[in-house]
């Protein structure tokens, strides 16, 4: 019976994740709640019809107190005991059934697949984010987006239909019942119900920003505190625990401010529903006391109204908090959608065919790229024309543009002015998934994900047998040290995890994984951003005869600062102040006697002096 309810929704349904949702809160909110429009048609059908049955059954209740005022005990029940009878069937069978439909329908139809499409359709979109933008941002602060967003725009989803339509209808029922009494007895209802949405359409707005507020507030505790997790042993080698903790609290004070502000005007709300409910308490029953006195009105009617204002005045209190907690949400789901919402800048272009690899040529033409147009740009002009096959090292002074072009290649930044081509195919005519397909990468900031060993490898090639797996890792010397992993949960081996970003390996070992990846997935165009940095001379030097066979047949650039890992390529490409500077084998170049001739004539240990020219 559940999973009839639960399967009325598919939250995994096709959608068109290239589409940017809106960027305006209701817009937002009904994009995400299109899936759910029928369900949500009958969850308000069936909570009319709840709501109309209370109502009914108050009515009922003034009803048979006139009835028992006018009746001799004696006959009450053969006179009234059919009506009786099927009231009470009313009450066992019927109103269960119809009560049960209506909180299905929210609970199980509604509540957990809401969630679910709110969180998938917004990892699918910051999956398809640029690198720029999770640099720009907290790592923690946009999943703490994603995850918040999704269960508030249940909750808010749940307190409209639970509170708000609920309130509406009863609100119109007990009007109409009034005016059956008399017509004087709706004034008083009236008059409350326009001090009521006064009294809201004051203060909410206000909660909603002040929620907003908060939620933008505990956003950045959010992230401060995962910065200070993430980066743990940086805070212990540096001894400033203290110093993070000062960082945090900051945080955390400006949230207790912003959440005591929100609270300042939850109690100003329930301080104004008092005052006005007493108001309502004594209009309604008073005037139908009077009623009664003057012979206008019966006892049933009297009890009816009594029981009505004295549920409004319950019902206020719930409604408040309600509506509180509504806010609350809808504050949460602003703040999430300038995460979730923020327009995606890198997009392939519509039509945009894969890229095909027949040669592995790379030609970068005029290139130039400043990140935003400042007053230096990392790349001033940059040709350059690597043959298929062709193994390149790139050197240059931090800051020279060599990341930078390698960046610019792979397409995680569109490049400013120029073009780059991949066997004539300009890296931005073709598709990011075919584009970064054909190039294997390994960097020096060498990061696994939080998975194990065989996890991380195979990702270079999903579905490689162990066997593979292995293989690959014997090429760079990692297979020595497979077997000894073991994990704090008693795994080993390929199943030991890895840690987060790899913290449970040594740095040797995470960069041995890295190039065990990128050997499994054997792209045709290879880049080595200091990609044996983090290795021992020994471990080096038994690794890169297996490097050298790796690059066989390969289009290879080679970034490193220890020039003697670059000696042997075919050519090397110096940068500087954003430009080609030189270009040449490393005879050519030590005999020129240019910048890479200082360069290795600076070296001690095999390092560029960072030291200006």
């Amino acid at each position: 019976m559940f999973r009839l309810f639960e399967n009325l929704v598919d939250p995994y349904g096709p959608h068109d994740p290239s589409a940017p949702p809106p960027a305006k809160l209701w817009p937002f909110i009904l994009h995400h709640l299109r899936p759910f429009r029928a369900v949500l048609g009958f969850t308000a059908a069936f909570t009319a019809a709840v709501t109309l049955m209370e109502i009914a059954l108050i009515w009922y209740a003034g009803r048979v107190v006139d009835l028992l005022a006018a009746s001799e005990p004696s006959v009450f029940f053969a006179a009234h005991g059919m009506e009786l009878a099927l009231v009470a069937l009313l009450i066992l069978f019927v109103r269960p059934a119809i009560q049960f439909i209506d909180v299905a329908l929210l609970n199980q139809a509604v509540m957990p697949n809401i969630g679910t499409l709110m969180r998938w359709r917004a990892h699918r979109r910051m999956l398809r984010q640029s690198v720029g933008f999770f640099q720009a941002d907290f790592a923690g602060r946009v999943a703490s987006r994603v995850m918040q967003t999704a269960p508030s725009m249940g909750e808010a989803t749940f307190q409209i239909f639970d509170a708000l339509v609920y309130a509406a209808i009863y609100l119109i029922g007990a009007m109409i019942l009034l005016g059956d009494v008399d017509a004087r007895l709706m004034l008083p209802l009236i008059l409350w119900a326009a001090a009521y949405i006064a009294l809201l359409a004051w203060l909410t707005p206000r909660i909603g920003r002040a929620s907003q507020a908060f939620s933008d507030a505990r956003s950045a505790i959010t992230g401060r505190i995962v910065d200070s997790y993430s980066n743990i042993q940086t805070v212990k080698l540096f001894s400033h625990g203290a110093r993070e903790e000062a960082y945090a609290r900051e945080a955390i004070e400006r949230g207790r401010r912003t959440f005591a502000d929100e609270m300042r005007l939850v109690t100003g709300m329930d301080f104004g529903l008092v005052i006005i409910n007493g108001l309502l308490m004594v209009g309604v029953i008073g005037w139908a006391i009077f009623l009664w006195s003057t012979g206008e009105a019966g006892v049933g009617a009297v009890a009816a109204a009594t029981a009505l204002v004295m549920r409004l005045n319950a019902m206020t209190g719930w409604i408040m908090w309600a509506l509180s907690s509504l806010f609350q949400n809808l504050g949460v789901i602003a703040e999430g959608m300038e995460t979730i919402a923020a327009p995606i800048t890198l997009n392939d272009k519509p039509g945009a065919p894969a890229l095909k690899v027949s040669g592995g040529a790379i030609r970068f033409g005029g290139v130039r790229h400043g990140y935003g147009g400042g007053a230096r740009s990392a790349l001033a002009g940059v040709d350059l024309s690597i043959a298929p096959g062709e193994r390149i090292g790139l050197v240059g002074r931090s800051g020279a543009g060599k990341s930078t072009l390698v960046n610019l290649l792979l397409r995680f930044h569109d490049r400013e002015a120029g073009r780059i081509e991949i066997d004539g195919q300009d890296v931005a005519e073709v598709t990011q998934e075919s584009l970064r397909a054909a190039i294997g990468m390994v960097t020096q900031d060498t990061s696994l994900l939080h998975r194990s060993v065989r996890d991380n490898i195979a990702y270079g090639k999903p579905g490689a047998t162990d066997a593979e797996i292995m293989e690959a890792a014997r090429k760079v010397a990692a297979a020595e040290f497979i077997p000894d992993l073991r994990d704090p949960e008693g795994r080993s081996g390929l199943d030991a995890m890895v840690g987060e970003r790899g913290v449970k390996l040594s740095g040797g070992q995470r960069q041995r994984i890295a190039l065990a990846r990128v050997v499994l997935k054997d792209a045709p165009i290879l880049v080595l951003d200091e990609a044996t940095s983090a290795l021992d001379s020994e471990v080096e030097a038994a690794i890169e005869e297996s490097l050298i066979g790796l690059m066989e047949g390969k289009t290879v650039i080679a970034i490193a600062h220890r020039l003697s890992t670059i000696a042997r390529m075919d050519r090397i490409v110096v940068l500087d102040a954003g430009r080609v500077a030189e270009a040449g084998t490393h005879a050519e170049l030590v005999a020129a006697g240019g910048l890479y001739a200082r360069f290795w004539a600076r070296q001690s240990g095999g390092f560029i002096g960072l030291e200006a020219a």
